[in-house]
């Protein structure tokens, strides 16, 4: 029932906050419901009510044979733990903003994260299609009301890969579904489907044109700068935290294990492209005067080697995945608060604005450091154990492969270094002058996320432990 629980709190949370009276009211049921569904995702992992209760299977659309079943594997679990890690962390930070109509943007959020909790537990395909889109609507509305002044272009532009994604995974999940001996949207259905190599080709491509639009990868990437730049930050602390994990999930999920063969062929182009798209993308964040967007582009760069690694179908690559999915989610938010702060107190995210912040902020500058240096994996935190495992994948997989996407860390090294200098240090300028340090509440949340990073970069054990079943399942259908 736990799992059930996972998905009825935001729900029925998210429910009650669109009848909030105050601001205040809807903060605190929004921030109480993600605070009690983090102690009901922890209670999942550690079993102390028993594993039973990680998994629900009840009839649902019984003409059809899909049925609504969830569970807790290991790749679930540690994915909604980053889920529900992540969303108390936003609340908090923006506790103290205004928003218009705030009863409707935070109960927005919390079924936001219904459907990501689903997304994640899912094992009937139709279903997963369900949460797949109930977590994506929420996602336009909140853009496109609550976003900047070019809001209804770019979620526009949002809503048509997304749509066209959606619209060739459907497609997909139906051709799966009439190939299934029992008719069913079983993932156990689908992985026992026997397809010829023109049928499994042509299966593969419908899902993973709409993954890779998700993730994204190169070439389907457009969308995302633009999204992240104009969305409010909370909302894009979410996207590029936790929701671009569902691509890369679903691939692991949905795609290599139900098309192992086709997952073969078409790697080469795959990892093509992916390590086209972490060089692109590292370029055009050097090039960049306004943080969300050389935060967005770095994050594509990061998705990208994610995506290269679960392709080279090396075990070890997979393992530094799983590790980096989480890794990833924790560092790129702690990023984003710090962009969230800098834009609250001084109106800019310009980084040729800025300057001289050490000096006026002496705690938001050792934070952004430690952030930053995770983010191109320094030794010591989280990310190196994350990326060296993948590059280690692509090494077995292809050298010259590695070493063209090892161009990416000196690249990413010097638009973090340079964002460095020119948010902290240098001369104070007008807009700088009169920065305060930060707020007590958003110096804590920041601190654990700091803790998480040292912790899990000295020790990241639990992470590879809690996923091991899960790669050793990928790894063998790639070798099947």
């Amino acid at each position: 029932m736990i799992a059930l629980f996972l998905i009825l709190l935001p729900l029925i949370g998210g429910l009650a906050t669109f009848f909030a009276k105050s601001n205040s009211g809807a903060k605190n049921i929004s921030l109480f419901v993600s605070l009690l569904t983090l102690l009901l995702v922890i209670a999942g992992i550690s079993g102390i009510f028993g594993s039973s209760l990680n998994f629900y299977d009840s009839a649902w659309i019984t003409p059809l044979g899909a049925r609504f079943t969830i569970g807790l594997d290991g790749m679930s679990k540690m994915l909604c733990l980053l889920t529900a890690i992540s969303f108390p962390v936003v609340f908090g930070v923006v506790y103290n903003n205004k928003y218009p109509q705030p009863a409707s943007f935070f109960g927005l959020m919390l079924l936001l994260q219904t459907g990501l909790m689903g997304v994640f537990m899912a094992t009937d395909c139709l279903l997963f299609y369900f949460f797949w889109e109930l977590a994506l609507i929420p996602a336009y509305f909140l853009c496109s009301i609550w976003g900047g002044d070019k809001r209804i272009k770019v979620t526009f532009k949002f809503f048509i890969y997304t749509f066209i994604g959606s619209l060739l995974m459907l497609v997909g999940i139906l051709y799966i579904y009439f190939k299934t001996p029992d008719h069913s949207f079983a993932l156990t259905s689908f992985y026992k489907i026997k397809l010829s190599a023109a049928e499994e080709n042509f299966a593969f491509l419908l899902f993973f044109i709409a993954f890779a639009i998700k993730m994204p990868v190169f070439p389907f990437h457009t969308w995302q700068p633009d999204t992240y730049e104009q969305a409010p930050t909370p909302v894009t602390m979410i996207l590029s935290g936790v929701m671009v994990k569902m691509g890369l999930f679903a691939v692991l999920r949905w795609l290599v294990p139900v098309f192992p063969a086709a997952s073969t062929h078409f790697s080469h182009i795959i990892i093509l492209l992916s390590v086209i798209g972490m060089v692109y993308a590292s370029l055009i964040a050097i090039r960049q005067d306004d943080l969300k967007r050389l935060i967005a582009y770095s994050s594509i760069a990061h998705i990208g080697l994610m995506c290269a690694a679960i392709f080279s179908a090396q075990q070890i690559g997979i393992e530094g995945v799983m590790i980096q999915m989480f890794n990833h989610g924790i560092n790129v938010i702690g990023l984003w608060i710090v962009a969230e702060v800098i834009e609250t107190q001084l109106g800019t995210r310009k980084l040729s604005e800025l300057g001289g912040l050490a000096s006026k902020a002496p705690a938001l500058a050792i934070i952004l450091v430690v952030m930053a240096l995770a983010n191109i994996a320094l030794p010591l935190t989280n990310a190196f154990v994350g990326e060296f495992m993948m590059f280690n994948g692509l090494f077995r997989y292809n050298v010259w492969m590695a070493a063209v996407a090892g161009i990416s860390i000196i690249l990413a090294a010097v638009y973090t270094l340079n964002m460095i200098q020119k948010i902290f240090y240098g001369e104070t300028t007008v807009v700088t002058d009169g920065a305060i340090d930060l707020a007590m509440g958003t110096k804590i949340i920041l601190v654990v996320l700091v803790v998480l990073v040292l912790a899990l970069g000295i020790y990241p054990q639990p992470i590879l432990q809690l996923t091991s079943d899960t790669v050793a399942a990928v790894f063998s259908k790639f070798h099947s």
